[in-house]
């Protein structure tokens, strides 16, 4: 995908464009070979993996899943990254939305005879299978987020919004990288090279992003919201992203991705690695490696 060219711009004090963000975040599936096939084949070798697109802890067990360019895996410190089940599609959008049910989108691998856009994909048993629910064929979300029973995705430039996987409602068209909804559903924030844009409707309309520029967010808890700027700089901000408080730099260089479970566990990949903190952010340790 094009970097789009609203996103081209700033980030001059973060001192990384988001574009380039943009750009890493967009590695194409589609059922043929791509030039990172060997990279991909070469880092589970090595008992690694490269382009995470998503991360997310099952409630059922507590286990981190990690969502690539090459499959879903997991990963625990001290071991190995594991593939789950035995899809290599491209996971492009990832998130968990109940004990061992999760929602994804992407590009269905080579040879797999899924789509070069899956749409809107389900599994309810932990990510072993998967089953699909909508838009096979026609829509790759690359930002996926629900509450309440509501999944809110961005896809093609365009929030499109669902409450049964089935039916979309497109809304507000934006330039943008991430999504994060409250965890009450009553609002829904994107990263732009703006700032941070708030919708207070849904996402029928955004304000202009405004504030800290961030690339990625995570929303656990009303007072617990988590961003990471481009170039790795974690923040937390106790009032919906209206002010926020720097905590540390996560190590690795750019995020690839950021999930916070609750106020204390975090985690975040970045260029070099998937990071766990099971303090606030304040301090990350290594749980798997990412091969460049």
């Amino acid at each position: 995908m094009t970097a789009r060219p609203a996103v081209r711009t700033l980030l001059g004090a973060a001192g990384v464009s988001l574009a380039a963000l943009v750009v890493s975040a967009c590695g194409g599936g589609g059922g043929s070979a791509e030039p990172g096939a060997a990279a991909d084949e070469a880092s589970e070798a090595s008992g690694s993996f490269s382009h995470v697109h998503g991360l997310g802890v099952d409630p059922a067990d507590g286990r981190v899943y990690v969502a690539t360019h090459n499959g879903l895996y997991t990963v625990a410190e001290g071991g190995k990254p594991k593939l789950v089940g035995e899809s290599r599609d491209d996971f492009m959008g990832f998130t968990v939305t109940g004990a061992r049910t999760f929602v994804a989108s992407g590009h269905g691998a080579e040879g797999s005879g899924r789509p070069g856009d899956v749409g809107l994909i389900e599994s309810k048993d932990a990510g072993v299978t998967w089953t699909s629910r909508s838009l096979s064929g026609e829509a790759d979300f690359h930002a996926l987020d629900s509450a309440g029973g509501t999944v809110y995705g961005y896809e093609a430039g365009r929030v499109r919004v669902s409450g049964d996987l089935r039916s979309w409602d497109d809304r507000a068209p934006l330039d943008a990288l991430d999504l994060a909804v409250s965890p009450a559903g009553d609002r829904l924030l994107a990263t732009t090279a703006d700032g941070v844009a708030v919708s207070t409707d849904g996402g029928r309309t955004f304000g202009k992003g405004t504030g800290r520029v961030q690339a990625f967010l995570s929303w656990p808890l009303e007072k617990s919201l988590f961003g990471i700027d481009p170039s790795g700089k974690l923040s937390s901000s106790a009032d919906g992203g209206r002010t926020w408080k720097r905590l540390t730099t996560v190590p690795g260089g750019q995020p690839q991705a950021l999930t916070a479970v609750n106020a204390e566990h975090v985690l975040a990949a970045t260029q070099d690695g998937v990071y766990e903190s099971r303090d606030g952010g304040r301090t990350f340790t290594a749980l798997a490696p990412i091969a460049s």
